[in-house]
């Protein structure tokens, strides 16, 4: 995070954060996993991992090719005047990676402590907890993609797909495979050990959850469309997270 923040000043956009925020975890997890004891799922997992990673940043720098700095950054860079430096390596990278650090956690314990090398039941389901993660984050991410690139849209909220059901189907997808690692985490740890040592892995999802919930994703959005009609109008009748059919 401290080389993106650097090449961040270069490029003059702190966007370059959202883009370095995936690596961040594949960085942690294959070291992790270098000097761990690793059976199967942590192998697994560390390859879910990646392709999450991957998928997320790539999708975010084509994205931002061609566009200004993202509406919160560009907020941030005016609000903090003269202190916008500092602010920013502290209050975006530093922070960031103190984030990536402790949402790690399941993925670290799998790579360090040594487990059964076969999946168990709860393993097995936190496998599925993670596939429908995933799905929700991509498919809500292309279902936006595609509606933005209509030029008859621009100005209109999406209400179609899995934005049907949840205002936020990304961000629910991401919470969710975090989720399913840390069932993965828990059922393979638990074998060998405490269960209360491996309920650790519980602190990434919740800080995940919490973080998108309440911190920096959900709010910063929503307070960015409010007062729009059309999207108060669809925020009164959809689940802001979990997806749900949209009342009456």
């Amino acid at each position: 995070m401290c080389f993106a923040f650097v090449i961040s000043l270069i490029r003059k956009d702190n966007g370059t954060a959202d883009i370095a925020y995936g690596w961040g975890f594949v960085l942690l997890a294959w070291i992790t996993f270098a000097h761990g004891m690793p059976g199967l799922p942590a192998l697994v997992a560390n390859i879910l991992v990646t392709i999450w990673a991957v998928r997320l940043s790539v999708r975010i720098y084509l994205r931002g090719i061609g566009k200004p700095e993202d509406f919160r950054y560009k907020k941030w860079r005016e609000e903090w005047g003269k202190t916008f430096v500092v602010r920013s390596f502290f209050q975006i990278y530093v922070l960031q990676a103190v984030v990536i650090y402790l949402v790690s956690i399941p993925v670290m314990m799998l790579n360090v402590y040594n487990g059964p090398l076969v999946f168990g039941l709860i393993s097995l389901f936190g496998l599925v907890v993670w596939i429908k993660g995933f799905v929700f984050e991509a498919v809500g991410d292309y279902q936006l993609a595609h509606f933005m690139r209509n030029p008859a849209n621009k100005g209109h909220v999406i209400q179609t797909g899995l934005w049907h059901y949840t205002r936020h189907p990304n961000y629910y997808g991401e919470s969710l495979m975090w989720w399913g690692l840390a069932l993965v985490s828990f059922g393979t740890i638990g074998a060998t050990h405490s269960l209360w040592f491996a309920a650790i892995a519980f602190v990434g999802p919740i800080l995940i959850t919490f973080s998108l919930l309440k911190v920096s994703g959900v709010p910063l959005l929503e307070a960015h469309f409010a007062g729009q009609p059309e999207w108060e109008a669809y925020k009164a009748k959809t689940s802001v997270f979990i997806p749900w059919f949209p009342k009456k």
